[in-house]
Order: structure tokens, then sequence, then C-alpha cells
């Protein structure tokens, strides 16, 4: 089966490649369709997942996969969140956003540091889908004061994982997609994918 992923995110792209690779699925990143990105105006990761999906099946006539994740942060009220990718401001790198984000922490104590990471991914048969597939995955953390780990893309660098002490960018693709909160979602689609299929 040919699925559309309704991304333009190289890293997100990549894990969801690496974790679908084993499955008699081809997984086409959209824009080698020419779909381009759609504006992300829910104020849900799921809505923002559904629009996504919804815009990749009706520019391709292909089921499509589409996933929505972010940074939710406590001491913060739940930002960055939804706006995790353009918390410092729309086309801006996520080292910018990082730089914001421990700015914004600065005074923040070390035993109020709780966060968390979240998935909803989104799989549509077509347009009209009436029971899309929905997953999700919760990864628990805590923000680091520093960026440490040269691996993953995003907030890996100041996401503190408490159980293995090291920040997700300090882990192995292999241990963080078997752990993530996109690896979690991944799972679970996996399973009801084949349920279906």
């Amino acid at each position: 089966m040919k699925i559309v992923i309704a991304s333009h995110n190289e890293g997100k792209i990549r894990e969801i490649n690496s974790i679908l690779s084993g499955e008699k699925i081809e997984i086409i990143p959209q824009k080698v369709l020419g779909v381009s990105d759609i504006v992300e105006d829910g104020v849900t990761f799921i809505e923002n997942a559904l629009k996504k999906a919804r815009h990749a099946t009706k520019h391709t006539n292909l089921p499509a996969i589409a996933d929505d994740s972010g940074l939710v942060v406590a001491a913060l009220n739940g930002s960055p969140g939804i706006y995790s990718a353009r918390y410092a401001g729309q086309n801006v790198s996520f080292h910018q956003n990082i730089i914001k984000l421990l700015e914004n922490m600065k005074e923040v104590p070390e035993n109020q540091r709780q966060a968390f990471f979240y998935c909803c991914l989104v799989f549509l048969r077509s347009t009209e889908d009436p029971c899309p597939i929905i997953c999700e995955g919760i990864w628990h953390g805590k923000i680091l004061s520093e960026p440490r780990g040269i691996h993953g893309f995003g907030y890996d660098p100041i996401f503190l994982d408490e159980e293995r002490g090291c920040s997700a960018a300090e882990l192995s693709p292999e241990v963080k997609n078997e752990i993530s909160h996109r690896g979690q979602a991944l799972k679970q689609f996996l399973k009801k994918f084949r349920e279906a299929f």
C-alpha cells in the first residue's frame, strides 16, 4: 500500500520511515507529490493532524498519515504545545525555539521542570474517511537547563528522559524510536492497521 506522509519535517519522516520499514507499505513524503503545507490553525493536536491528513489525501487520492506533536511544559501552562515548531516565530530554527524555551524556564526550579512530548497520529484512507485511525503517545520527562546530545531533532537536546538519565538527543535513534511519543503512537497504528487490513 502506498501511503503519503503529510509532513515536510525531515526528522519526523525519518522516524516514521524507520518504524514502518518492515511493513508492506510504501511511504511517500508529501513534497515528492507536490503537496504543500497547510496552515495549522486547530486548537488541539488532533485537529491539526486530521487537517494535515485530509489535505494530503485530497491532493493525492492516496491514504495519508499525519502526526501533530509537540512539547508540553507544566511550568509554562502547557506551552509551547501545538505551537512547538513555531514557538519563537514563523520559519525559525529549532535552535531558536530552544533558546526561547530556556529563557522562559530560567527562573523555574529543578523540581518544577516537568514536561512531556505528545504525539497524535492520524491515518485517513480517503478525504471522506468517516473512521480515521487515531493513535497517541506520551513521553514524560523534564526540561534541562542547557542542550545535551547530537541525535534527534527539535527539542530533543533539552528533554531529559529521567529513567535513562540522558537527553532525547543522547539516545540512539533505535532507542528513541522504541520509547518516544511518536514511537508509541506508531506502534498503536501498526496494530490497528494490521487488524484493519
